[in-house]
């Protein structure tokens, strides 16, 4: 297996994998087409990984993507008298179910949390559902109460 960031080249997959990931968490039907989500998605994915914001990191497995977790970047207003570091919003956590529970995710996870020390990122966020909550901990993550929110209307 080879942990290495997504490319161009990788983006079929990636938009499949990542339908196939809201289907299986959202109960309710969606209203929305898959070449509707396909234009979506390469336009977000050439912004992305072009910013340097992004960082869009893979497993993969004889030529097929069987796990991903993408990274954005979040930079902090600058203090006096104080390095500041971007911290990282971790989303989209997806292996692949034929993948699952032979340890390719947390070999991702714990490939990333290694990359987030050697680049002095200052800390991570992610909302886990509840089914990996569990994954999460046993890979040196604390539960965390959510934050507060504001929805405009």
């Amino acid at each position: 297996m080879i942990i290495r960031l997504a490319d161009s080249k990788d983006i079929d997959q990636l938009i499949k994998m990542r339908w196939d990931f809201t289907l299986e968490h959202n109960e309710r039907k969606m209203n929305y087409s898959y070449s509707e989500y396909e234009i979506e998605f390469r336009s977000f994915f050439k912004k992305a990984v072009t910013s340097g914001q992004w960082f869009v990191w893979v497993v993969e497995e004889a030529g097929k993507i069987v796990s991903h977790i993408y990274i954005e970047l979040i930079q902090k207003v600058p203090r006096p008298g104080r390095v500041t570091h971007p911290f990282v919003y971790m989303t989209n956590v997806y292996t692949v179910p034929e993948y699952r529970n032979m340890g390719v995710g947390s070999k991702l996870l714990n490939f990333i949390n290694n990359w987030i020390k050697e680049n002095e990122y200052e800390f991570v966020i992610v909302w886990p559902n509840i089914e990996a909550i569990s994954y999460y901990q046993k890979n040196g993550y604390v539960f965390s109460k959510e934050p507060m929110e504001y929805f405009p209307s």
